[in-house]
């Protein structure tokens, strides 16, 4: 089995500090940084400029926009973005794509509002626009219900999509068209969810003519990896409800570990509570090194 490990790094205005959390993932092993996209926090900056530098600040680590705002970025537009990221970082860029949740924000800044149902429909019509137009050569004419092209020329490369989907219905168009699923942080979607999420997934790629392993599943874990003493007892969280992870690098290992044997779960996002090199160090070198022995 093939697992990844990544950090969530948040684009914060001190954004020297993210830059030394990211030198810190890539001393450490890691693979992956996770950068969320909310435009509308005034103490956030742009995560598509915030993920462009630590693209260019780094050579190993691939980069996901954890969500990308769909209400907020016209599909063309993020598929150039996105295309563009990957090309000038030799495809070290993955899309998280998201239909949206905090409307009374999104709102704030211009947009309409979407109900659920326009929110999945406006989804998975982007992801099939995005894959047309990274079709180099092709002329794009569409005359969708939420986006509109016309004969916009192809430009690749293209772009894998991790969706992130809580509700039955986005995570079913998540196995249709999805290349993955960034599952929420357990306040959003409970440990004990994500088993039924999975199987909805499955059985929603299988019915599409795809194999369920074709989609990539992300987890995405908040909390903090506690020193290791010899008067440490460990302990492994139960996973039911949505309580922060607080337990040492072994306990974080073994809920990895049943996450990757128990599930499909192959990507691992840290989200520490306290956004310091140290956290971020642990789960590179201490915690990650364990799961990838136990699993072989």
């Amino acid at each position: 089995m093939t697992v990844q490990f990544g950090v969530s790094i948040n684009p914060a205005l001190d954004v020297e500090n993210g830059y030394r959390l990211a030198a810190a993932a890539e001393h450490s092993g890691l693979s992956l940084i996770g950068v969320q996209d909310h435009p509308y926090v005034n103490n956030y900056i742009d995560a598509f400029v915030f993920i462009g530098q630590l693209l260019a600040r780094t050579r190993s680590l691939s980069v996901l926009s954890d969500v990308a705002n769909l209400p907020l970025r016209p599909p063309a537009m993020l598929a150039r973005t996105a295309s563009a990221l990957s090309r000038v970082s030799g495809g070290r860029f993955v899309l998280g794509l998201g239909a949206g949740g905090y409307w009374d924000a999104i709102t704030s800044m211009g947009m309409p509002r979407r109900s659920s149902a326009e929110g999945r429909r406006a989804l998975a019509e982007a992801v099939q626009l995005m894959r047309e137009l990274w079709q180099p050569g092709a002329k794009v004419t569409r005359n969708g219900e939420f986006a509109s092209v016309s004969g916009l020329a192809g430009q690749g490369p293209a772009v894998p999509i991790w969706i992130g989907a809580q509700g039955p219905r986005t995570l079913a168009v998540t196995g249709r068209l999805g290349d993955g699923w960034a599952a929420p942080i357990p306040s959003y979607l409970p440990y004990e969810q994500y088993a039924p999420a999975n199987a909805i997934i499955d059985r929603a790629a299988e019915e599409t003519g795809r194999l369920p392993a074709a989609v990539t599943r992300v987890v995405q874990l908040v909390g903090t990896i506690n020193p290791t003493t010899h008067s440490t007892t460990h302990r492994s969280p139960d996973l039911v409800g949505a309580e922060p992870i607080r337990t040492d690098a072994r306990g974080w290992a073994e809920t990895l570990v049943r996450l990757a044997t128990e599930q499909p779960f192959t990507v691992f996002v840290f989200w520490p509570e306290k956004g310091d090199e140290m956290q971020v160090r642990r789960f590179g070198e201490e915690v990650a090194p364990m799961v990838t022995a136990s699993l072989g």
